[in-house]
């Protein structure tokens, strides 16, 4: 009986990595190995991402929130505002609150009006 070295699983896993090095440049998109190694990189940094994408945003929705604060007359910082939600236990999050101060100045003025008394 004849010997089999894994010709149509290895043949099926290389075609897999080089799908997904589709586009990377030079030998990264045309050879097995370094499309193998360049394909692993490429997904750690792709974990990293979508853990560094949701600290982006939240940067981006206080920073918003902030000067929507700073819009409003004698308005409070951002640190007291958020405390003041927390006593008032108003529960709105921060990319709800980016989305009014950005897009519905009239009821973020709402919202500040209602925590802070003035």
């Amino acid at each position: 009986m004849a010997r089999i070295k894994t010709g149509p699983t290895r043949r099926r896993k290389h075609k897999k990595v080089l799908k997904q090095a589709k586009g990377f440049r030079l030998a990264r998109g045309r050879h097995y190995k370094t499309a193998h190694e360049s394909v692993l990189h490429a997904g750690q940094h792709e974990y990293i991402g979508r853990k560094l994408r949701k600290r982006d945003l939240r940067r981006l929705w206080i920073q918003r929130i902030n000067a929507g604060l700073s819009q409003v007359e004698d308005g409070p910082s951002y640190s007291v505002f958020i405390h003041l939600l927390k006593e008032n236990d108003i529960r709105i999050n921060r990319k709800m609150l980016a989305e009014l101060a950005a897009n519905d100045l009239e009821a973020f003025n709402t919202i500040v009006s209602k925590v802070y008394g003035k």
